[in-house]
């Protein structure tokens, strides 16, 4: 959520920023609304002065004798109205705080113009894609040849957009996931948490998924309102939820790995073959909590731990600077590392690093106390996919596939598969 104060002392400039990603901010509405606000907070305050002034009266009358019933009738009434003034103010103030919790983020002054995604700008490549001298096959003809991929048996158990993974394929992913996990443990200095992989509404609202993105997330039935997680940046991020932080505990770096559940409800007809774009997929998620005059010094060395991965398993990729237009709800600025698959012969997104500053910590209440001001002020978040598994998982089975249809495997998984230098049955 946004700092309330840009619309009540900023509103004509913050439409002007919201404008540039492509949203139409309704000011008229927000400033009907702040005007009945502030109309009615003042005119509350006023009543309790005025209620607080007569209660005195009351005993000092009561004190020299006096008759206080009239005083007594007086300040019933007013109690009358003050209720009902509070009252319609909470009413606004919850009308207010639900239309500002529809607002996106405003784009950091850095991120480039842009109103969709042909607008984004590429900043740099790393590896050069292979030429092979066979026809290349995607990842489903791959793992269907070598019997260790199977869409057709997912669909009945469960339906369209899942998979069933067998073998030493299985053991691939599995070792992905390990090596990820070591690597930003190790060399990178987060803190691997095992978190819930169902959270409550509240947690939704926390990173802002909700209410804004109900239709893309399985919710499940009782007599709790829960829901599966989209990412794990949900559950790990909201670790920092109504908590104020010391300055001396800042930074805090935080990896998981969870698998994330997601209707895809906006994607009808998208990346349909394959798992691309799935139901139920893997990630190793990281997570920054930063003081906010750190939070882009965070993202480009999140970003980079990020390329590590891609630069450990020898995968081409490129890095994106997300326009705008492109951002998504919560972000201010992103990141997309984008690896290059074969089969497709362009290059398709495998994370997202983004710098949401203090938008998703208002939304937690998640605080520091800053030295200067010697008050509680919100911390900024990052994040990214360090990496995403599965789309990991394809690009490794494409680009070190091999005439005959075996599939290397990258040096840095050697001791995570055995030592194994490709797939067997």
């Amino acid at each position: 959520m946004l700092n309330p104060k840009l619309f009540r002392e900023e509103l004509d400039a913050t439409s002007r920023r919201l404008a540039a990603r492509g949203y139409n901010l309704n000011v008229g509405q927000l400033r009907d609304l702040e005007g009945k606000r502030k109309a009615l907070q003042i005119e509350t305050q006023s009543l309790q002065n005025e209620r607080n002034v007569q209660s005195k009266r009351i005993g000092q009358a009561k004190a020299n004798g006096e008759d206080t019933a009239h005083i007594m009738q007086a300040v019933a009434t007013l109690g009358e109205t003050l209720k009902d003034r509070s009252e319609r103010l909470s009413a606004v103030q919850q009308e207010l705080e639900e239309v500002l919790s529809d607002i996106p983020n405003i784009p950091d002054s850095s991120t480039p113009d842009g109103k969709s995604e042909d607008d984004n700008v590429e900043l740099r490549q790393w590896g050069t894609p292979k030429s092979y001298n066979f026809d290349v096959l995607d990842h489903v003809e791959l793992g269907e040849r070598l019997d260790m991929m199977d869409f057709d048996t997912a669909s009945t158990v469960a339906g369209s957009r899942f998979v069933i993974l067998k073998g030493s394929l299985a053991r691939l992913q599995r070792a992905l996931i390990q090596f990820m996990l070591d690597l930003h443990t190790t060399e990178h200095g987060y803190t691997e948490v095992y978190v819930p992989y169902i959270v409550n509404a509240m947690s939704l609202y926390g990173t802002g998924q909700l209410p804004k993105f109900a239709a893309d997330l399985f919710s499940l039935e009782g007599e709790q309102r829960y829901f599966l997680i989209p990412t794990a940046e949900v559950p790990v991020t909201n670790i920092v939820r109504e908590k104020l932080i010391d300055e001396a505990m800042l930074p805090q770096r935080f990896v998981a790995h969870t698998p994330c559940f997601r209707s895809e409800a906006g994607s009808y007809g998208k990346d349909t073959r394959g798992m691309i774009r799935q139901h139920q997929f893997e990630k190793v998620e990281l997570v920054q909590i930063v003081r906010p005059q750190d939070s882009y010094a965070a993202l480009d060395t999140l970003t980079g731990h990020a390329e590590k991965v891609l630069q450990a398993l020898e995968l081409p990729y490129r890095v994106v600077s997300l326009c705008k237009g492109d951002l998504g709800f919560s972000a201010a600025k992103t990141y997309d590392l984008e690896v290059w698959l074969p089969s497709q012969r362009c290059y398709r997104e495998i994370s997202s690093c983004s710098n949401f500053e203090s938008f998703q910590a208002r939304r937690l209440k998640a605080r520091w106390r800053s030295p200067q001001t010697e008050k509680p002020e919100p911390v900024h978040t990052v994040n990214g996919s360090g990496l995403a598994v599965g789309r990991t998982l394809v690009a490794i089975m494409e680009n070190f596939q091999e005439d005959s249809g075996q599939i290397r495997i990258p040096g840095v998984l050697k001791p995570y598969m055995g030592g194994a230098d490709t797939l067997t049955k």
